[in-house]
């Protein structure tokens, strides 16, 4: 199944320095979570905007055919680390049609707050 597109923005992006609850699970968090649902393997590369200086990346990632990948931003760290409470956006592109989907789990509070959208295709 060939579904998706290859290339993909999401214009809204912010990992807070602070979290509540057990670390990894309840860590404060962004993440592209990556749908490859083609047989075809998806060389991916995200590059990340910010407000007040240069875009960094490409960060590479593989997500084999058939398969999905969920990628946190705060765990990209080649070749830099995205820093904490800080604005950012991305693109995602890709050498197969993928569907890509953006979450942010915000902790700061012991009432957590999830979100959860479609990212912008082109």
């Amino acid at each position: 199944m060939n579904i998706g597109k290859k290339v993909w923005a999401i214009a809204e992006g912010y990992i807070p320095s602070e979290s509540t609850g057990p670390s990894p699970q309840m860590e404060s968090h962004e993440t592209v979570c990556i749908l490859n649902a083609g047989q075809v393997d998806a060389n991916v590369e995200i590059m990340i905007y910010f407000s007040d200086r240069n875009p960094v990346g490409p960060y590479k990632i593989l997500v084999e055919g058939g398969r999905t990948k969920h990628v946190r931003f705060n765990n990209l760290k080649d070749p830099a680390p995205i820093p904490k409470d800080t604005d950012f956006a991305s693109t995602i592109k890709s050498t197969a049609p993928i569907v890509v989907q953006h979450t942010r789990l915000d902790s700061r509070q012991a009432a957590n707050a999830l979100l959860s959208t479609i990212a912008y295709f082109d």
